[in-house]
This record gives structure tokens, sequence and C-alpha cells, in this order.
């Protein structure tokens, strides 16, 4: 039997923002587990360089050489999907436009095409926060960590490493929820391309 589609469940999104080293994870490893006290939490984290988190001759990993675009991994404990972001089209998808408003060409436009689907899939996981280490040009409500100033920063700040965590952990649960590419397009009649 084919699952139906379950209807959306956006997530409260924040990001953490600010330069290497300033205390960004430190910061994320807090406030997830009291996040999790009172929902699903999902994280988000830009990775700069090649990593291979998938053994070489393991048999998902023979499926992706084999061709897949995504190959889903399940063990009685965990559970991985790795998709192939590198054999999508280089001609923007059209995610980070519908689900962040930016412009064609916005220069951190792949990044954020990247974040917008990565967001999607998660909402439609039913997580009920998602904390996105990094990605300071996106447009969303962002905890600012060290010194970086606040006009580098592509989202709102709502708030700063240094202040009190209850404090942090309130604005987090008061965020409006924030509906993703594909729930958007859903609701506009329109098919997402991603």
């Amino acid at each position: 039997m084919i699952p139906t589609p379950s209807p959306p469940h956006p997530p409260r999104v924040v990001a953490v923002a600010g330069p290497s080293d300033a205390g960004k994870t430190t910061l994320v490893e807090r406030l997830v587990p009291r996040l999790a006290e009172t929902g699903r939490v999902g994280t988000i984290k830009p990775i700069h360089h090649e990593i291979e988190i998938d053994a070489p001759g393991t048999d998902t990993h023979r499926h992706r050489t084999a061709g897949a675009d995504a190959v889903v991994g399940v063990t009685p404990t965990l559970t991985f999907d790795i998709e192939e972001t590198g054999k999508r089209d280089p001609r923007s998808t059209g995610a980070a436009e519908r689900a962040f408003g930016i412009e064609r060409d916005h220069g951190d436009r792949r990044e954020l095409e990247a974040l917008a689907n990565a967001l999607a899939r998660l909402e439609r996981r039913k997580f009920d926060y998602v904390i996105v280490e990094g990605f300071a040009a996106a447009p969303l409500p962002t905890i600012l960590v060290g010194d970086r100033s606040p006009d580098a920063i592509g989202g709102e700040v709502v708030g700063r490493g240094a202040d009190d965590l209850e404090e942090l952990l309130e604005t987090i649960r008061g965020l409006e929820p924030i509906q993703s590419v594909r729930s958007k397009s859903a609701t506009d009649g329109d098919e997402p391309s991603a």
C-alpha cells in the first residue's frame, strides 16, 4: 500500500550564525536537548568540504555509484538517506526563490536552494523545531553568536549567543512556524520542480 501524503507540519526554524570558533555548535548542543523536551528537533549544517559518509564497497555505496540519485539505508536503530546533489541540474529549481523570496541571481542562491530543500525534507518528517547552524545569508530568524555584524546576516536577529538560555528557548518556542517550499507550492497550486 502506498502511503498518502500527510498534511504539512511547518516547524519553528531558527538559524545560529556567526564566525568560525564563536561557539555556534556549543550553543546548538545546549538548545537541542531543551527543545527536545517539548518536540522533535532537527538540525541542518553546511559542510564546506567533501566528505564520504557511506563506506565504499557497502551495498548502499554501490547503489549510489550505480547511479541512484538518492539512497536510503535502514538499520534496526538508524535510518539515513543520501542524495547526490552534485548530479542536479546546475540551473535553479526555484526552491530558494519560492522559500525565501530571493532573486534568481542571488549570490548565495545555490546554498540557499540546498537549505530550502533540506527544510522541506524535515517538514515532511514532522519536526517541531529546526536549528540551522551557519547559512548566514538565509533570511531566517537568527541567533547571532560572536562579533559578526548583524548587517552580515540575511535574517532578523532574534537573539545573541550570550543571551540567557531560557530567553533564547522562549524566543524559539515563540517563533511562527515556517512553511516550506513544497507546502507553499501545494497551497499556491504550483508543483515544485525540486
